[in-house]
Protein backbone atom coordinates (compact mmCIF):
# COMPACT_ATOMS: atom_id res chain seq x y z
CA UNK A 1 0.00 0.00 0.00
CA UNK A 2 2.87 2.58 1.07
CA UNK A 3 4.16 2.29 -2.60
CA UNK A 4 0.85 2.89 -4.16
CA UNK A 5 -0.04 5.78 -2.17
CA UNK A 6 3.03 7.29 -2.85
CA UNK A 7 3.60 6.59 -6.43
CA UNK A 8 -0.14 8.02 -7.05
CA UNK A 9 0.91 10.83 -5.07
CA UNK A 10 3.56 11.74 -6.98
CA UNK A 11 1.23 11.50 -9.71
CA UNK A 12 -1.12 14.17 -8.89
CA UNK A 13 1.68 16.95 -7.76
CA UNK A 14 3.24 15.68 -11.02
CA UNK A 15 0.65 16.21 -13.55
CA UNK A 16 -0.84 19.61 -11.69
CA UNK A 17 -4.20 17.54 -10.74
CA UNK A 18 -3.36 18.46 -7.29
CA UNK A 19 -1.18 21.23 -5.28
CA UNK A 20 -0.46 19.79 -2.20
CA UNK A 21 -1.78 16.26 -0.51
CA UNK A 22 -2.21 16.05 2.91
CA UNK A 23 -1.33 12.62 4.39
CA UNK A 24 0.86 11.10 7.30
CA UNK A 25 4.66 11.44 7.61
CA UNK A 26 7.39 9.94 10.00
CA UNK A 27 10.38 12.19 10.61
CA UNK A 28 12.90 11.03 12.77
CA UNK A 29 13.16 13.82 14.95
CA UNK A 30 9.04 13.94 15.53
CA UNK A 31 9.45 10.27 17.38
CA UNK A 32 5.95 9.56 15.67
CA UNK A 33 3.58 9.73 12.77
CA UNK A 34 2.11 13.54 12.20
CA UNK A 35 0.49 15.68 9.72
CA UNK A 36 2.65 16.26 6.50
CA UNK A 37 1.92 18.59 3.46
CA UNK A 38 4.04 17.60 0.23
CA UNK A 39 3.72 20.35 -2.46
CA UNK A 40 6.64 18.32 -5.26
CA UNK A 41 6.34 15.04 -6.32
CA UNK A 42 9.63 14.43 -4.94
CA UNK A 43 8.84 14.72 -1.32
CA UNK A 44 6.14 12.24 -2.12
CA UNK A 45 8.30 9.41 -0.66
CA UNK A 46 7.86 11.32 2.74
CA UNK A 47 4.46 9.86 3.10
CA UNK A 48 4.22 6.77 5.37
CA UNK A 49 1.00 4.49 5.93
CA UNK A 50 1.14 1.95 9.32
CA UNK A 51 -1.03 1.38 12.39
CA UNK A 52 0.18 4.70 14.07
CA UNK A 53 -1.97 6.93 11.33
CA UNK A 54 -4.32 8.45 13.81
CA UNK A 55 -4.64 11.61 13.09
CA UNK A 56 -7.91 12.75 11.38
CA UNK A 57 -6.63 14.95 8.50
CA UNK A 58 -9.73 16.37 7.32
CA UNK A 59 -9.38 19.12 9.75
CA UNK A 60 -6.81 20.86 7.93
CA UNK A 61 -8.91 21.33 4.58
CA UNK A 62 -10.55 23.93 6.99
CA UNK A 63 -7.19 26.01 7.38
CA UNK A 64 -6.67 29.15 5.57
CA UNK A 65 -2.82 28.21 5.50
CA UNK A 66 -3.60 24.96 3.54
CA UNK A 67 -6.21 26.56 0.91
CA UNK A 68 -3.48 28.85 -0.25
CA UNK A 69 -1.34 26.37 -1.40
CA UNK A 70 -3.92 25.36 -3.79
CA UNK A 71 -5.96 22.11 -4.74
CA UNK A 72 -5.81 19.32 -2.26
CA UNK A 73 -5.25 15.82 -2.09
CA UNK A 74 -6.57 14.44 1.41
CA UNK A 75 -5.59 10.67 2.73
CA UNK A 76 -8.35 9.36 4.66
CA UNK A 77 -9.32 6.33 6.61
CA UNK A 78 -12.96 4.98 6.52
CA UNK A 79 -14.02 6.70 9.68
CA UNK A 80 -12.28 10.18 8.71
CA UNK A 81 -14.08 10.17 5.28
CA UNK A 82 -17.24 10.57 7.15
CA UNK A 83 -16.10 13.98 8.37
CA UNK A 84 -15.58 14.72 4.37
CA UNK A 85 -19.59 13.92 3.95
CA UNK A 86 -20.78 16.50 7.00
CA UNK A 87 -18.21 19.40 6.25
CA UNK A 88 -19.57 19.06 2.80
CA UNK A 89 -23.11 18.96 4.16
CA UNK A 90 -22.61 22.13 6.12
CA UNK A 91 -20.82 24.06 3.42
CA UNK A 92 -17.38 23.78 4.90
CA UNK A 93 -15.31 22.44 2.30
CA UNK A 94 -16.10 22.00 -2.03
CA UNK A 95 -15.77 18.12 -2.51
CA UNK A 96 -15.51 19.27 -6.35
CA UNK A 97 -12.08 20.77 -5.76
CA UNK A 98 -10.54 18.00 -3.01
CA UNK A 99 -9.04 14.94 -4.73
CA UNK A 100 -9.63 12.00 -1.87
CA UNK A 101 -7.25 9.16 -1.68
CA UNK A 102 -9.02 6.54 0.69
CA UNK A 103 -7.17 3.98 2.44
CA UNK A 104 -8.15 0.63 3.26
CA UNK A 105 -7.81 0.68 7.41
CA UNK A 106 -8.20 -2.62 9.66
CA UNK A 107 -7.98 -0.64 12.75
CA UNK A 108 -4.45 1.80 13.72
CA UNK A 109 -2.99 1.29 17.32
CA UNK A 110 -1.63 -1.75 18.78
CA UNK A 111 -3.92 -3.15 20.79
CA UNK A 112 -6.23 -1.43 18.05
CA UNK A 113 -7.78 1.76 19.39
CA UNK A 114 -11.86 1.52 21.21
CA UNK A 115 -13.07 3.15 17.86
CA UNK A 116 -11.42 0.59 15.34
CA UNK A 117 -12.90 -2.04 17.51
CA UNK A 118 -16.95 -0.65 16.66
CA UNK A 119 -15.90 0.66 13.38
CA UNK A 120 -17.81 -0.64 10.58
CA UNK A 121 -16.30 1.57 7.45
CA UNK A 122 -12.65 0.32 7.06
CA UNK A 123 -13.37 0.66 3.14
CA UNK A 124 -13.68 4.60 2.02
CA UNK A 125 -16.81 4.38 -0.02
CA UNK A 126 -16.52 7.42 -2.01
CA UNK A 127 -12.46 7.81 -2.50
CA UNK A 128 -11.83 9.38 -5.95
CA UNK A 129 -8.30 6.95 -5.24
CA UNK A 130 -8.71 4.08 -3.49
CA UNK A 131 -5.36 2.62 -1.83
CA UNK A 132 -5.33 -1.08 -0.80
CA UNK A 133 -7.15 -4.35 -1.90
CA UNK A 134 -10.50 -3.92 -1.20
CA UNK A 135 -12.30 -7.04 0.71
CA UNK A 136 -15.62 -7.79 0.55
CA UNK A 137 -18.02 -5.78 1.45
CA UNK A 138 -18.74 -7.11 4.79
CA UNK A 139 -22.14 -6.41 7.02
CA UNK A 140 -22.41 -3.49 9.25
CA UNK A 141 -21.90 -3.84 12.91
CA UNK A 142 -24.77 -4.15 14.86
CA UNK A 143 -25.93 -1.11 17.27
CA UNK A 144 -25.18 -2.76 20.10
CA UNK A 145 -21.54 -3.60 19.29
CA UNK A 146 -21.24 -0.36 18.42
CA UNK A 147 -22.19 1.32 21.29
CA UNK A 148 -21.04 -1.76 23.96
CA UNK A 149 -18.58 1.01 25.76
CA UNK A 150 -21.48 3.21 26.66
CA UNK A 151 -23.71 0.26 27.58
CA UNK A 152 -21.20 -1.09 29.55
CA UNK A 153 -20.91 2.52 31.34
CA UNK A 154 -24.88 2.74 31.38
CA UNK A 155 -24.99 -0.09 33.49
CA UNK A 156 -23.69 1.81 36.13
CA UNK A 157 -26.11 3.81 38.79
CA UNK A 158 -26.85 7.28 38.47
CA UNK A 159 -24.60 8.14 41.24
CA UNK A 160 -21.57 6.10 39.73
CA UNK A 161 -21.92 7.83 36.85
CA UNK A 162 -22.10 11.31 38.15
CA UNK A 163 -19.29 10.40 40.53
CA UNK A 164 -16.95 8.98 37.42
CA UNK A 165 -17.80 12.66 35.63
CA UNK A 166 -16.97 14.67 38.52
CA UNK A 167 -13.90 12.65 38.87
CA UNK A 168 -12.83 12.69 35.09
CA UNK A 169 -13.98 16.32 34.49
CA UNK A 170 -12.39 17.81 37.34
CA UNK A 171 -9.02 16.48 35.61
CA UNK A 172 -9.57 19.44 32.89
CA UNK A 173 -7.40 21.90 32.57
CA UNK A 174 -9.91 23.82 29.51
CA UNK A 175 -6.49 23.42 27.09
CA UNK A 176 -8.57 23.29 24.38
CA UNK A 177 -6.68 20.32 22.66
CA UNK A 178 -10.38 18.73 22.05
CA UNK A 179 -11.98 21.85 20.33
CA UNK A 180 -8.87 22.29 18.08
CA UNK A 181 -8.15 18.93 16.79
CA UNK A 182 -12.12 18.02 16.08
CA UNK A 183 -12.90 18.28 12.01
CA UNK A 184 -16.67 19.93 13.17
CA UNK A 185 -15.49 22.63 15.52
CA UNK A 186 -14.80 25.54 12.81
CA UNK A 187 -16.77 28.43 14.40
CA UNK A 188 -14.80 31.77 14.13
CA UNK A 189 -15.85 32.60 17.55
CA UNK A 190 -16.13 29.83 19.65
CA UNK A 191 -18.67 29.92 22.52
CA UNK A 192 -16.22 29.34 25.34
CA UNK A 193 -13.96 32.33 24.68
CA UNK A 194 -17.00 34.61 24.11
CA UNK A 195 -16.78 37.41 26.85
CA UNK A 196 -19.32 39.77 26.00
CA UNK A 197 -21.56 38.25 27.99
CA UNK A 198 -19.67 35.21 29.70
CA UNK A 199 -21.44 31.78 28.71
CA UNK A 200 -18.46 29.84 29.98
CA UNK A 201 -16.41 29.87 32.85
CA UNK A 202 -12.57 29.98 31.04
CA UNK A 203 -11.43 28.86 34.65
CA UNK A 204 -11.12 24.92 34.56
CA UNK A 205 -12.92 24.66 37.80
CA UNK A 206 -15.20 21.76 37.59
CA UNK A 207 -18.53 23.58 37.42
CA UNK A 208 -16.75 25.42 34.09
CA UNK A 209 -15.43 22.24 33.14
CA UNK A 210 -19.08 20.59 32.87
CA UNK A 211 -20.63 23.47 30.97
CA UNK A 212 -17.94 23.42 28.29
CA UNK A 213 -17.29 19.77 27.67
CA UNK A 214 -21.56 19.25 27.87
CA UNK A 215 -21.92 22.29 26.14
CA UNK A 216 -19.56 21.17 23.27
CA UNK A 217 -20.93 17.76 23.11
CA UNK A 218 -24.26 19.14 21.86
CA UNK A 219 -23.03 20.92 19.12
CA UNK A 220 -21.62 17.77 18.03
CA UNK A 221 -25.00 15.91 18.02
CA UNK A 222 -25.47 14.21 15.16
CA UNK A 223 -22.52 15.66 13.68
CA UNK A 224 -19.61 13.61 15.64
CA UNK A 225 -18.71 11.51 13.20
CA UNK A 226 -16.94 9.41 16.05
CA UNK A 227 -13.32 9.47 14.82
CA UNK A 228 -12.33 9.85 18.58
CA UNK A 229 -9.55 12.55 18.16
CA UNK A 230 -10.72 14.30 21.27
CA UNK A 231 -10.21 11.63 23.21
CA UNK A 232 -6.86 10.45 21.72
CA UNK A 233 -5.10 14.17 21.80
CA UNK A 234 -6.65 15.05 25.34
CA UNK A 235 -3.66 15.64 27.84
CA UNK A 236 -5.17 14.71 31.50
CA UNK A 237 -6.69 11.41 29.21
CA UNK A 238 -10.28 11.86 29.87
CA UNK A 239 -12.85 9.70 27.54
CA UNK A 240 -14.65 11.99 25.81
CA UNK A 241 -15.82 9.71 23.28
CA UNK A 242 -18.82 8.61 25.94
CA UNK A 243 -20.11 11.98 26.02
CA UNK A 244 -20.38 11.65 21.79
CA UNK A 245 -21.28 8.26 21.85
CA UNK A 246 -24.43 8.92 23.80
CA UNK A 247 -25.77 11.65 21.37
CA UNK A 248 -25.10 9.54 18.26
CA UNK A 249 -26.79 6.67 19.97
CA UNK A 250 -30.08 9.18 20.74
CA UNK A 251 -29.47 9.91 17.34
CA UNK A 252 -29.59 6.64 15.47
CA UNK A 253 -32.26 5.29 17.94
CA UNK A 254 -35.02 8.14 17.30
CA UNK A 255 -34.28 9.06 13.91
CA UNK A 256 -32.27 6.40 12.35
CA UNK A 257 -29.45 8.98 11.24
CA UNK A 258 -25.19 8.03 11.63
CA UNK A 259 -23.20 11.34 11.29
CA UNK A 260 -21.40 11.23 7.59
CA UNK A 261 -22.79 7.43 6.36
CA UNK A 262 -25.09 8.83 3.60
CA UNK A 263 -24.15 12.39 1.74
CA UNK A 264 -27.76 12.33 0.78
CA UNK A 265 -29.31 12.29 4.50
CA UNK A 266 -31.03 15.78 5.84
CA UNK A 267 -29.24 16.31 9.10
CA UNK A 268 -31.06 15.77 12.47
CA UNK A 269 -30.88 19.23 13.43
CA UNK A 270 -33.30 20.79 11.66
CA UNK A 271 -35.11 18.15 9.39
CA UNK A 272 -38.45 16.54 10.42
CA UNK A 273 -39.94 13.26 8.98
CA UNK A 274 -43.17 11.47 10.22
CA UNK A 275 -41.45 8.68 10.84
CA UNK A 276 -39.44 10.45 13.83
CA UNK A 277 -39.82 8.91 17.20
CA UNK A 278 -40.55 11.43 19.02
CA UNK A 279 -44.30 11.91 19.75
CA UNK A 280 -44.45 15.58 20.98
CA UNK A 281 -43.13 16.79 16.97
CA UNK A 282 -46.22 15.37 15.42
Amino acid sequence: MLDELREKCKQLLANGTVQVVIGYGQPAEAGGVVPVFITTPEDAQQLVWNDQCFANLTKYLLRSEIKALGKAAICVKGCDERALVVLERESQIDRTQIVVIGLLCDGVGQPRLPKCEACDVHKPRAADVLIGQPPADGQPLPAEQRYAALAAFLRKTPEERIAYWMAELSRCTKCYACRQVCPMCYCRQCIADKNRPVAISTSATLKGNFAWQITRAFHLASRCVGCDECSRVCPAGIDLRLLNLSLAQAAEKSFAFRAGMDPAAEPVIGAYREQDHEEFIR
